[in-house]
């Protein structure tokens, strides 16, 4: 696919802040509808999607059947957000011009769309991250007009999945520049949609390296731009004593799973997993081993990816103290993650700044604590994560509350006994952790809290009735649940 020009992009998002000015102004039931009509029309492609899918991520039809769910749940789940209303967060203080010594202004407060957002399309997930994905999703749903960066990795994909949206477009008789979908290998393409001046806010999920140079570079412009970015996480594990001790076989087996699943591309697979030196943990290493032997390599996205893993896994075997554990009994083929667990003590990776980085891949890294002190030390020393997980006994994890308090300090979502891989889609999910896991903590890239990255409030004073958005009217015309002198209510 040919990179997009300067001027291509140019005049995409010229076409698409005309747009914007009409959209803006839709109603929730409006966009409601599009992003209900964009589901039905991803559906519509049938078996296409996914054959061509399969061709170019190598993902599994299972994985990417369940992807296309995923995809289009998420816009009904936006959609239904958008019929209920109060996501828009309207407060009314209303006049009080009696009042002494100063008289009381009308004061009514909501939140507004930011305009123009540029989506990268991620690498690992070609539907439920990319074109159609979260971030679209929840930006169309704010009201605001999209211009997606299809990833090179799967263009085909992507460009099916535009076309599906570009129909619900004309079905419901929508300006088309809402969404325009542009391709481009090359950096100069992302680097010309963030500085051009219509751009108002980026997403991106991808690597560390990638998603700060888009952070550096909105920050770099006459007039900065928020740059939400999820950049990978090595996701901790903590397995405390008592729970290894009744129950280390499943456990392994669980995260065995999580650690090889769709060849651990990810961001969410547990990359380090955190005891305390016994023969419980001695056990559970054998039996995680047992199972990381077993499974097969799988292949990966494409081959920088695959490059890149093979690379950063050689780099963290050679480290200082690190063992390797198991790796696939299975000889790896081109492009293919050879799934591996290793073992390093909690010292060694104290001292050693390369073992904290994310490998991208079925990779894991056991870290042997002599104590809980040093399994503390652990997780304050680590940097922001997505996910923590805790595997644990009900009671010793009662005993266990300070390292749910230290985990708190830069986590977005602490698990039980669980594995942090499979992001449920919903209203209470928190994807996102301190940087450099994401670039704002405050926001999530999953669940219907999306749609608070491509918004702002603004208050307006003084209106009359007639110039206020419907949300703001005072016969509430919509009936939505919002803040009215200091009560929730519907009025």
């Amino acid at each position: 696919m040919k990179d997009a020009t300067y001027t291509e992009i140019d005049e995409a998002l010229k076409n698409a802040q005309e747009a914007f000015l009409a959209y803006r102004h839709t109603s929730g039931k409006q966009k409601a509808n599009l992003l209900r009509t964009i589901a039905a029309e991803i559906e519509n492609l049938g078996s296409e999607l996914i054959t061509i899918a399969m061709e170019e991520s190598h993902l599994p039809e299972a994985r990417l059947l369940g992807e296309r769910g995923r995809t289009t749940g998420q816009l009904k789940l936006f959609a239904d957000l958008l019929e209920e209303g109060s996501w828009v967060e309207a407060s009314i203080d209303t006049a009080i011009p009696d009042r002494q010594p100063l008289p009381k202004p009308d004061l009514r407060k909501m939140l507004f769309p930011l305009g123009n957002i540029v989506v990268f399309g991620a690498s690992n997930f070609p539907l439920a991250f990319s074109t159609a994905g979260g971030d679209t999703a929840s930006a169309l749903a704010a009201g605001c007009t999209v211009v997606v960066k299809a990833h090179p990795a799967h263009p085909e994909t992507s460009g099916l999945v535009a076309k599906a949206i570009a129909t619900a477009l004309e079905k419901c008789g929508l300006p088309q520049h809402i969404f325009t979908h542009l391709y481009g290998k090359h950096i100069e393409v992302g680097k010309n949609l963030v500085m051009h001046p219509l751009t108002n806010a980026v997403a991106f999920t991808g690597s560390y390296i990638g998603g700060k140079a888009l952070f550096d570079l909105a920050s770099q412009r006459k007039v900065p731009i928020p740059v939400f970015a999820e950049m990978g996480s090595i996701n901790p594990v903590l397995l405390l004593p008592d729970a290894l001790k009744s129950r280390a076989e499943s456990i392994a087996q669980q995260l065995a799973n999580s650690i090889t699943a769709s060849a651990g591309q990810f961001c969410t697979k547990a990359g380090i997993l955190i005891g305390i030196e016994s023969n419980e943990l001695t056990d559970f290493i054998q039996h995680l081993s047992s199972f990381i032997s077993q499974i097969k390599p799988a292949t990966m996205l494409y081959d920088g990816i695959a490059n890149n893993y093979d690379y950063q896994r050689k780099i963290a075997l050679v480290q200082t103290g690190v063992n390797l554990e198991a790796q696939s009994a299975t000889e790896a083929q081109k492009d293919e993650a050879m799934p591996t667990i290793a073992s390093v003590m909690a010292q060694d990776f104290l001292k050693n700044p390369t073992l904290h980085e994310e490998v991208f891949g079925a990779y894991a890294l056991i870290i042997k604590c002599k104590h809980k002190d040093e399994m503390q030390q652990i997780i304050q020393s680590l940097e922001g994560q997505l996910t923590a997980t805790i595997i644990a006994e009900k009671e010793e994890l009662l005993k266990h509350k300070d390292l749910v308090d230290d985990l708190k300090n830069n986590v977005g979502r602490i698990i039980i006994n669980g594995v942090p891989t499979g992001v449920e889609v919903c209203h209470s999910m928190q994807h996102g952790g301190t940087f450099p896991a994401t670039t704002d903590a405050h926001f999530t890239s999953v669940g219907t809290g999306a749609i608070k990255r491509f918004v702002r409030p603004i208050c307006l004073q003084n209106f009359p009735d007639e110039l206020l958005p419907s949300e703001l009217q005072a016969s509430n015309p919509l009936n939505i649940w919002r803040l009215t002198n200091g009560k929730w209510g519907k009025d």
